[in-house]
């Protein structure tokens, strides 16, 4: 199959579409490699890739940019696309609220238009376990109404699905939704939690633990999420038959449109979380305790029973074995003797 990766110099991109070729497919990727955090290290992802696999084919271009992105779908006429181009993290949208609309919401409108006008067979995007927002209950349900966002970050994301949605009952556009907790690993973000305590332990100085550190997450390993994603990208969906407009289903519809959590299913409280990094690096942490910051939420729990029913599925990677191949790519990435 031909597939379009949007965000393929991103971690999750970067992964995905080197398990999509590993698989035999045609990967186009594009990116915008923007400066949010070290282009270095898009770069590196882009390197690798290249290297594993010389038909990659590598567009630098923002999905914002619809000309362009249009004579993308023109020349290649895709048959799936995984966008995963987005402006990432919570913190940074209360400071830069504007990358946020310009990639995740008319970023995201560009996708879907191109996909309606080159009738893509498949849309699989990024959401995010942000969109649960207030709700208490957990684990945290597909089925569940998500509809107060405590962040500017998981509202585009919760945009993107009514769009999505828009765009399948309108126009038959089959898309899938794909709701990731708290995704790490090797070649992972610089601003994701695990990856600053480690570069802050190793270097001497203290780490921010938030919430005083009451706080639990859903950690999901990058290989975990990459098999979620390439099993529902095979899995177009169709109308739900038994959806009730009376009583209507968030996780479902009448339309070809599906969500779906991925999430190891097993929270893990932030303090044992750091002790895993404190025996993988053989260092302890010197902790600053600080309140919860605005937009953050205290707990992510994945209800993932949808996704084990449909496609057999169930992230099991334990931290201990996920954060021991994390120490160890960084120590060889970055040059660190032990």
């Amino acid at each position: 199959m031909k597939i379009l990766v949007t965000g393929s110099a991103g971690f999750i991109g970067s992964f995905t579409a080197a398990r999509l070729m590993q698989d035999g497919h045609e990967v186009v990727g594009v990116d915008n490699l923007n400066d949010y955090y070290d282009v270095g290290l898009k770069n590196g992802r882009n390197e690798r890739l290249k290297g594993l696999f010389p038909s990659y084919v590598f567009e630098k271009m923002s999905i914002a940019d619809y000309g362009t992105l249009e004579e993308l779908f023109r020349a290649h006429r895709f048959e799936y696309v995984v966008n995963l181009a987005a402006q990432a993290g919570v913190r940074y949208s209360l400071s830069n609220p504007l990358a946020y609309g310009e990639s995740n919401l008319s970023g995201f409108l560009n996708v879907l238009e191109c996909c309606r006008r080159y009738e893509v067979r498949h849309l699989v995007y990024a959401s995010s376990s942000s969109v649960y927002g207030l709700n208490a209950r957990v684990p945290f349900s597909v089925h569940d109404n998500v509809d107060h966002p405590v962040s500017l970050y998981a509202a585009t994301k919760k945009s993107n699905e009514l769009l999505a949605h828009c765009y399948a009952h309108l126009y038959g556009i089959p898309a899938t939704g794909l709701r990731f907790f708290t995704v790490y690993g090797p070649w992972g973000r610089p601003d994701m939690a695990y990856f600053l305590f480690t570069r802050a332990i190793l270097e001497g100085r203290p780490i921010d633990v938030f919430n005083n550190g009451d706080m639990e997450r859903d950690f999901t390993y990058i290989d975990d999420i990459v098999e979620g994603v390439c099993r529902t990208l095979w899995m177009v969906p169709s109308g739900n038959p038994a959806w009730n407009a009376e009583s209507p289903d968030p996780g479902t519809s009448s339309a070809p449109y599906r969500i779906y959590n991925i999430g190891n299913n097993n929270p893990v409280r932030l303090m044992h979380f750091i002790e895993v990094i404190e025996k993988a690096l053989g260092r302890k942490a010197t902790i600053n305790y600080l309140p919860m910051q605005p937009g953050d939420v205290k707990t992510t729990y994945a209800d993932i029973d949808d996704l084990v029913r449909d496609a057999g599925y169930a992230p099991a990677t334990t931290v201990e074995r996920g954060i021991g191949e994390f120490v160890r790519w960084y120590r060889e990435y970055y040059r660190i003797d032990v």
